[in-house]
């Protein structure tokens, strides 16, 4: 029994390696579509954000900005 335990752990943990190369080549395309965009004039840090908000639920983000907008009103930002 220990024998078909070790192949499946070797089985794993190649496809948890194979996973993180995948995971590491989707940085880098990451990476490399902001700095298109930053080559091209846009704000990369500001696209960041954008892509923060779009994951966000719609309630969660107008709860959010909603709090924001207090909080700066309170330091005089707003």
């Amino acid at each position: 029994m220990a024998d078909a335990n070790d192949d499946r752990l070797r089985l794993l943990i190649e496809r948890i390696e194979h996973l993180e190369d995948e995971k590491k080549g989707i940085g880098d395309d990451i990476k490399d579509a902001y700095m298109e965009a930053k080559a091209v004039g846009y704000d990369a840090r500001i696209m960041r954000q954008i892509v923060r908000l779009r994951k966000m639920k719609p309630d969660d983000r107008r709860e959010m900005e909603s709090i924001l907008d207090l909080y700066k009103a309170a330091l005089g930002l707003g």
